[in-house]
């Protein structure tokens, strides 16, 4: 900071000490040259361009295209194959390739290796758009709407690179899935009958549903006016008010009944919601209370009924 400004980043010297694990991606270069099933582990989600190494990427990128054609990877053929493109120097030669076969992860752990590079590949894609954000920000050529432009070009770098943040799971075997399967059902089991997933608090839903689960997408559809929007706040209310959670040894936390609540409406504001929901617990009319058309006793209970929503999560 000089004379009360802010000096912009210069992103290329950030990038020079930014997240990497040369160790990682050598050790998951060296486990695909020894196992190439490890590629169908690791999904297609990691690209040559999350590498941090040039040379890394460049490697892999090989690797992945022989494999995809039905090839052999390893670390003969990928000599033969960059000595007939004229780039084995350019990657290291022979040398190279033995020390990365030398360096192979145990296959098994590979794809934690992968999300590891990936990881930090996000974090570089981050460190790169805040430094680009405030090279931009201390730029005051734009005039009195240049500052809604950077916030709508920050907002698509931020929503690009989201897009592509997570890894996925690659192929995953049926004995996992059994396993998971039956964890699922032995916590049913432990709670006596009651639901293993987020309840609606609507008994016959819940009952065909065996409540909300993570891995299920669910669609409410209507005609309009037809109450869609009423009955989603109260499925949302149902589930933030039982919400419980008890601590782990580790010292984290497990939820146990419930959840929390992140509700998105395009057509309603967050005053409109609350006031539906504030309708639906006092059994008040919302149209009474946008009129103000109370008495004592009710606008009492309202304000109790404010208290105790209050601390939903």
């Amino acid at each position: 900071m000089a004379d009360g400004n802010l000096t912009p980043l210069d992103p290329a010297r950030v990038l020079r000490t930014a997240p990497h694990n040369l160790d990682a991606e050598q050790a998951l270069i060296g486990a695909i040259l020894v196992d190439n099933q490890v590629t169908s582990r690791i999904g297609d989600m990691l690209k040559p361009s999350h590498f941090y190494d040039p040379v890394h990427g460049r490697i892999y990128d090989t690797i992945t295209r022989m494999i995809q054609k039905g090839s052999l990877a390893d670390g003969i053929t990928l000599h033969a194959k960059f000595s007939q493109d004229g780039a084995l120097k350019d990657i290291g030669g022979a040398a190279y390739l033995a020390t990365l076969v030398d360096a192979a992860a145990d296959p098994a752990a590979a794809a934690d290796y992968g999300k590891l590079i990936f990881d930090l590949a996000v974090r570089r894609d981050l460190i790169r758009i805040g430094s680009e954000m405030m090279a931009d920000a201390t730029d005051h050529e734009d005039g009195m709407e240049g500052g809604a432009r950077l916030i709508e070009t920050a907002e698509k770098k931020l929503y690009s690179l989201a897009e592509t943040g997570q890894l996925n799971q690659g192929f995953k075997s049926f004995a996992a899935s059994l396993a998971a399967t039956i964890d699922i059902t032995a916590a049913a089991f432990k709670r006596d009958g009651q639901l293993i997933g987020v309840p609606t608090g609507l008994n016959e839903i819940d009952r065909m549903l065996g409540g909300l689960h993570k891995s299920d997408l669910l669609i409410l559809a209507g005609r309009p006016s037809m109450g869609k929007t009423a009955l989603a706040t109260n499925i949302a209310f149902n589930a933030a008010k039982r919400f419980k959670r008890e601590a782990r040894p580790d010292g984290s936390f497990q939820t146990i009944d419930g959840g929390v609540v992140a509700f998105y409406s395009l057509e309603m504001s967050a005053e409109q919601l609350t006031m539906r929901l504030l309708a639906d617990y006092t059994a008040i009319g919302s149209d009474r209370m946008r009129r103000g058309d109370l008495d004592k006793d009710e606008y009492a209970k309202l304000r109790e009924a404010a208290i105790d929503l209050q601390s939903l999560p």
